[in-house]
């Protein structure tokens, strides 16, 4: 295992995103979960999932104590250590490292921690109850040290084959931990998918355009406001500030655009929506969707000869899901969506069968 420390977070990130085409499986965004808990007296487990940077108001306390935005559990553990129980808000995922941040925790963060990880079906009946002592629990990161008020990234030797869905942070003996991050390639469902009908309709297919069922964002032309991975996250966001938007542009003929992998190659497109949730004064003009089908991993360029046209270059207009209605047997692996001139976009959803 490689450790990276805070100065190195870009590096980590290009590691993660690029290289391994990974994403992150937890936080609230991506519908993760807090499922149980050994403790969390003076600051609640759920924190640790919140997408955004911890923040501190030294002024503020609570009935247990000085308020923390994060995790944090009573003093003098008499177990090994403390632990949280986290369902992934994908399918599953094979994990290539994690971020532990102890912002603001100093002479209460947690000393060392591990993460160990398990994949269950959820029965029919719904959720299952995980004990702590499942014997089916295995080491995701083996026990490493923090430290104080900082970022801690680990990276794994490799990625194995074995794929999760729920996870257990382990904080040795006790303290506190503002936000956990678990980095994973998704491993989408294999077949018809019974779970969230938002995911899946089968009237419609699956969304292979979303991070739940395996889509990664592998490059972009511009995200100067939002991110690009903001396109393939579930529901359709809250305000203007989680989708993908564009810087303006000057020059005549300028485009943007933002290529995704899809969670499987499919040989049938049924629909391809692209919503402009939030976006009102600053929609695109017009956008094109287009498809290509590469081999192994190399990822496309967005010039590249081969793209497909999903949708014909079409005017769009602010705050509304545009749907085209595709129907057609094609090869697909990656989408490209394009903005003329530039703008924002709040998902791109690409059903199929």
């Amino acid at each position: 295992m490689h450790t990276f420390k805070e100065n190195q977070a870009k590096e980590f990130e290009t590691i993660v995103s690029q290289q391994y085409q990974s994403v992150e499986i937890l936080n609230n965004r991506v519908q993760g979960q807090v499922i149980s808990f050994s403790d969390q007296w003076f600051a609640d487990a759920a924190n640790l999932l919140t997408p955004t940077a911890p923040v501190r108001d030294a002024t503020r306390f609570t009935h247990a104590g000085a308020w923390y935005d994060g995790w944090e559990t009573r003093r003098h553990n008499t177990e090994e250590y403390d632990w949280v129980i986290i369902k992934a808000g994908v399918y599953a995922a094979r994990i290539i490292g994690c971020e532990v941040d102890t912002a603001y925790f100093n002479g209460n963060h947690a000393p060392a921690i591990a993460v160990q990880g398990l994949y269950s079906e959820v029965s029919s009946e719904g959720e299952e109850t995980l004990s702590e002592n499942d014997s089916r629990w295995t080491d995701v990161i083996e026990k490493v040290e923090c430290g104080p008020s900082q970022r801690h990234f680990f990276l794994r030797d490799s990625l194995t084959e074995s794929h999760y869905n729920y996870f257990k942070l382990k904080m040795f003996p006790d303290g506190g931990i503002a936000r956990f991050r678990l980095y994973g390639k998704v491993v989408p469902p294999i077949s018809d998918y019974d779970g969230d009908s938002a995911l899946f309709d089968s009237a419609i297919g699956l969304d292979l355009c979303n991070i739940v069922n395996g889509a990664v964002a592998i490059s972009v032309s511009d995200q100067h406001f939002g991110s690009a991975n903001n396109l393939i996250m579930p529901g359709r966001g809250h305000d203007m500030s989680d989708g993908w938007e564009t810087s303006r542009s000057r020059t005549p003929g300028h485009v943007d655009w933002a290529i995704i992998q899809l969670g499987r190659g499919t040989k049938h497109i049924n629909r391809v929506v692209v919503d402009t949730a939030h976006f009102r004064g600053n929609f695109p003009q017009f956008i094109t969707v287009h498809g290509i089908k590469t081999l192994g991993e190399s990822a496309p360029s967005h010039d590249d000869s081969n793209w497909i046209c999903l949708v014909d270059k079409s005017k769009t207009g602010p705050d509304k899901e545009h749907e085209y209605v595709i129907n057609k047997s094609l090869e697909i692996t990656h989408i490209k969506l394009t903005i003329i001139p530039d703008g924002g976009v709040k998902r791109v959803r690409v059903f199929a069968a």
